[in-house]
């Protein structure tokens, strides 16, 4: 029998009268899996709680940036100690070097950075340093792979676009659309033809280097390889979008885990340590073009926020500084990942999924899949039920057939035991 929720549910009801939908970002919604939606009151680790009194295992971790758990006391302190000297200058700071010289030094593709407020901030802010370096008006992007809600960006954009069943692009002008050409990923054919047609055009390709808005999809072997040999023969500026897998599936991200460097980065709360943050940065010659040195314009009041800054140069001097902490969490993630397989499989129930780093999916499909329309074919019902009972049993998933789920130091061994006794159960029930 479903767990009662009457103090969400009073919240939900109220919410929905103030806000669009009752929240303010569409996956929190519930829509996608039916029911009413979890208010959180505070977290912890590996764990949420919610107003009700109940206590989650969380594998969302704000959507990727938690790596260190919830509230790891030396982010806490960072912020703390940061806020008594005032939470925002619109003034230039030493921290601010001292956070970009970081961020650099462990992202291969940075010679500079810009800090900015969120991941979609970056994104379209990358996309435009593009148009105005290479003087060319066409994007190409991957279907399923979302870069914020940017209007270049929401033509076949997964994550909740595909969650809610949306139209790509209400809203976005037609000569806006027009100028984004999308492509399967993982479809070496049809990159190539889309750089065929459209080539000398092309300011940029961006892509998720390891997919995380259509589920956990990494890139086929020599795909990456493909696309960055096309963009150099093309004159295309090639931009990773990191914000999911930026400091997550290795230290410097996916680019130094698979060997492919980007002439962009754009990157997300991750370098914040969950606070709104995002940066994008790359070669020299191209961020020199951004303004006050070069003429394309970007600015933000809240840009290097001193909290942020604070909690970023926590976090990462931590990844910095304990790089065994990402054989722990790879181990521990392969081993639920795996454990969840096995699980399906002892119930009955057919899955698929990908595993990487510390970013983990499973698909109830009878195939193994690789791009968006084989995410887009997968049983969501099933899904949805199995999301149900998992959240009944304590295990706090993504509540979206179309997100990738995400591991932190704090999910520590025995955690992960518990919640694959969860996982028996819950693919038992929706067998």
């Amino acid at each position: 029998m479903p767990v009662s929720r009457p103090r969400s549910e009073a919240l939900f009801a109220r919410a929905v009268e103030l806000l669009p939908g009752g929240v303010n970002s569409p996956v929190r919604a519930f829509r996608g899996v039916g029911g009413t939606p979890v208010f959180v009151r505070n977290a912890s680790g590996a764990y949420i709680e919610d107003e009700d009194g109940r206590r989650y295992v969380d594998f969302i971790g704000s959507w990727g940036p938690m790596i260190l758990g919830h509230a790891h006391p030396r982010v806490v302190a960072a912020i703390t100690e940061a806020a008594g000297r005032g939470t925002s200058y619109g003034c230039p700071t030493a921290a601010e070097n001292d956070f970009a010289e970081l961020v650099i030094d462990m992202v291969p593709s940075l010679e500079m950075v810009r800090m900015v407020n969120s991941g979609t901030e970056a994104t379209l802010s990358a996309i435009r340093v593009a148009r105005g370096f290479t003087g060319r008006p066409k994007l190409l992007k991957f279907k399923g792979c979302y870069h914020g809600h940017g209007d270049s960006l929401l033509s076949d954009a997964g994550s909740g676009v595909a969650t809610l069943g949306l139209p790509s692009t209400p809203g976005v002008l037609p000569e806006v659309a027009a100028n984004t050409i999308t492509v399967p990923f993982n479809d070496p054919e049809a990159l190539a033809a889309a750089f065929d047609a459209h080539g000398d055009q092309l300011a940029a390709a961006i892509v998720e280097p390891v997919a995380g808005n259509m589920g956990c999809i990494p890139p086929r072997e020599g795909y990456l390889e493909q696309l960055r040999a096309l963009c150099d023969q093309t004159g295309a500026v090639l931009i990773f979008d990191e914000v999911m897998t930026g400091f997550r599936v290795a230290a410097g991200g996916a680019q130094q885990r698979y060997g492919v460097t980007p002439d962009m980065t754009t990157l997300g709360k991750i370098i914040g340590g969950g606070l709104p943050v995002g940066a994008y940065g790359g070669r020299r010659d191209i961020m020199e073009k951004v303004a006050p040195a070069g003429p394309v314009y970007q600015a933000g009041t809240l840009s290097g926020n001193p909290l942020a800054v604070a909690a970023g140069m926590a976090t990462l001097t931590i990844l910095r500084d304990n790089p065994d902490l990402y054989d722990t969490l790879e181990s521990r993630t392969a081993r639920l990942h795996a454990g969840m397989l096995a699980a399906a499989a002892d119930a009955g129930v057919t899955v698929h999924g990908h595993q990487v780093g510390a970013m983990f999916g499973v698909f109830f499909s009878d195939t193994p899949v690789w791009d968006y329309a084989g995410a887009k074919a997968a049983r969501v019902e099933q899904f949805n039920r199995f999301f149900h009972e998992m959240l009944d049993r304590g295990v706090y998933l993504a509540p979206s057939a179309f997100e990738a789920a995400f591991t932190s130091v704090a999910h520590t061994d025995e955690i992960i035991d518990q919640v694959l006794d969860a996982a028996r159960a819950s693919f038992a029930a929706v067998a």
